[in-house]
C-alpha cells in the first residue's frame, strides 16, 4: 500500500453563524468569527493503493488535480462559504464543518476506495485531519 498526497491552495470568505442562534448569540458563542472575515486555506488530500504495475501510479495525478479543481476549488476558492455554498446555510463553516463537506465530496468523486485522509489547514497553525471514506 502506498499513499500519495496532493496540495492545493484556496481562499474563502465566511462568518461563523449557527441557524437558530440569534445574532448576539452568535457573536457570544463564535466571538469574532461571528463577522464577515477570509482564510487563505492549505488542503492536503491523500489517496492509496498499490502502484499500477504498467505505470507504477497510484492515481493518476491529472486526474487527482481535475478532480480537486472540479470538487474543491470550484465551489470553494474566492467564495463565501455562507453566501455562495448550500453546505453552510444551517451550519457554520467551520474547519471541522469544511473538513467534512470536503471528504464527502472526495470519497464521491475518487475511485472508489482511494481516499485516505485530508489534511485542512485553516491557518499556519490550525488544521484539521478527516481520514478514512466514512462520509
Amino acid at each position: 500500500m502506498v499513499h500519495l498526497t496532493r496540495a492545493i491552495e484556496f481562499s474563502a470568505s465566511l462568518r461563523y453563524r449557527a441557524a437558530g442562534l440569534s445574532e448576539a448569540e452568535n457573536r457570544e458563542v463564535f466571538g469574532l468569527a461571528a463577522e464577515q472575515h477570509g482564510h487563505n486555506y492549505r488542503l492536503e488530500v491523500t489517496v492509496k493503493g498499490e502502484p499500477d504495475p504498467r505505470t507504477g501510479m497510484v492515481m493518476n495525478l491529472v486526474d487527482l488535480k481535475a478532480i480537486l479543481e472540479r470538487e474543491v476549488m470550484r465551489r470553494f476558492d474566492h467564495r463565501d462559504l455562507n453566501a455562495d455554498t448550500e453546505f453552510f446555510k444551517e451550519v457554520p463553516p467551520t474547519p471541522e464543518n469544511l473538513a467534512a463537506v470536503i471528504q464527502k465530496l472526495l470519497v464521491a468523486a475518487l475511485p472508489e476506495g482511494r481516499f485516505d485522509r485530508l489534511r485542512l489547514y485553516q491557518d499556519a497553525d490550525l488544521y484539521v485531519d478527516a481520514i478514512g471514506s466514512d462520509a
